[in-house]
C-alpha cells in the first residue's frame, strides 16, 4: 500500500470516532451563568463561579453515543455547604438517560459527598455515595465516565469506584440508544444537598469557584441521527473495556472503605426487593 493510501485510510479510521484532549474552547460551550463560566489559558481551564444571583455552567458541543470523557476538576474549598459541583452526561427530552458525578459540598473541615446515579429513559433511583480518600479541593483530580454497550465505569484518578452493568436479560433499563451531551455545572441546592438542606449556604463566602482542565473526550460522534461508529467501531480500548481482577480488587476497596450509601442494600426504601440488577454487583 503506497504511504498516501496508508495516510488516507488512517485518516479515515481517526474519523469514525471522535478523539480530543484538553481544549475547552473547541470542545465546549459556556452554556449559562451570564459570564460566570470562563474559559481561560488558551482553552486549557475552566472556571464556573456561583454567587446569590446565580451559578453557571457548561456542555459539550458535540452529541456522543457512547464514550470515555476524563475530566480533571477541583472543587470549591472552605465551606461549600449548599453548593453542587458537577460532570455529566445526559440526553434529551423527557424520558432521558443520564449518568452523574455530584460532588455535595460540606461545612468547611467535613468531607464532600461523592453522588452518583445513572437514568435509563427518565427513570433513576440507582444512587450510591462515597467519600473521597483525599482532599478534592487542594488539587485537581481526575474524574472519568466510561460508557460502552456492555457497562459504565465511574473511576477516580483511575481507581473505579462504580460499576454498572448492562442487565437487560434481566429487565433492566440501560441506556444505550440515546446520543448524550456533557455537562458541568456550579449551582446553589442548600435545600438539600447538604444534610438533607438542614445546613444552608453561607453567601458571606461568595463567590464560590470551581475549576476544570485537562478534558478528554474519546467517543462515538452524533449527529443528524448517526453514530460516527456505526459502520467502524473504534479501536480505543474503552468500547470493549471490562472491569480485570486488578480493578475489582480497587472496586471492592472503594465500596468497603469510602462508601456511604448504597440503593442496592437499602432494604427499607426497596421493601418488595431490591433491585434485579443489584445481584450483579452493578
Amino acid at each position: 500500500m503506497s504511504p498516501f493510501k496508508i495516510f488516507l485510510f488512517s485518516a479515515l479510521l481517526a474519523a469514525a470516532f471522535l478523539a480530543s484532549t484538553a481544549d475547552f474552547n473547541s470542545d465546549v460551550n459556556v452554556a449559562w451563568g451570564n459570564g460566570r463560566g470562563k474559559i481561560l489559558n488558551n482553552g486549557q481551564l475552566l472556571t464556573l463561579t456561583l454567587d446569590k444571583s446565580s451559578g453557571s455552567g457548561f456542555q459539550s458541543k458535540t452529541e456522543y453515543l457512547f464514550g470515555k470523557i476524563d475530566m480533571q476538576i477541583k472543587l470549591v474549598p472552605g465551606n461549600s455547604a449548599g453548593t453542587v459541583t458537577t460532570f455529566y452526561l445526559k440526553s434529551e427530552g423527557s424520558t432521558w438517560d443520564e449518568i452523574d458525578f455530584e460532588f455535595l459540598g460540606n461545612m468547611t473541615g467535613d468531607p464532600y459527598t461523592l453522588h452518583t446515579n445513572v437514568y435509563t429513559q427518565g427513570k433513576g433511583d440507582k444512587e450510591q455515595q462515597f467519600h473521597l480518600w483525599f482532599d478534592p479541593t487542594a488539587n485537581f483530580h481526575t474524574y472519568s465516565i466510561l460508557w460502552n454497550p456492555q457497562r459504565i465505569i465511574l473511576t477516580v484518578d483511575d481507581t473505579p469506584i462504580r460499576e454498572f452493568k448492562n442487565s437487560e436479560s434481566l429487565g433492566v433499563l440501560f441506556p444505550k440508544s440515546k446520543p448524550m451531551r456533557m455537562y458541568a455545572s456550579l449551582w446553589n441546592a442548600d435545600d438539600w444537598a447538604t444534610r438533607g438542606g438542614l445546613v444552608k449556604t453561607d453567601w458571606s463566602k461568595a463567590p464560590f469557584t470551581a475549576s476544570y482542565r485537562n478534558i478528554k473526550i474519546d467517543g462515538c460522534a452524533h449527529s443528524n441521527g448517526r453514530s460516527s461508529c456505526t459502520s467502524t467501531k473504534p479501536t480505543s480500548t474503552w468500547y470493549t473495556q471490562e472491569m480485570d481482577s486488578t480493578s475489582q480488587a480497587r472496586l471492592r476497596w472503594v465500596q468497603k472503605n469510602y462508601m456511604i450509601y448504597n440503593y442496592c442494600t437499602d432494604t427499607k426504601r426497596f421493601p418488595q426487593g431490591i433491585p434485579r440488577e443489584c445481584a450483579t454487583r452493578s
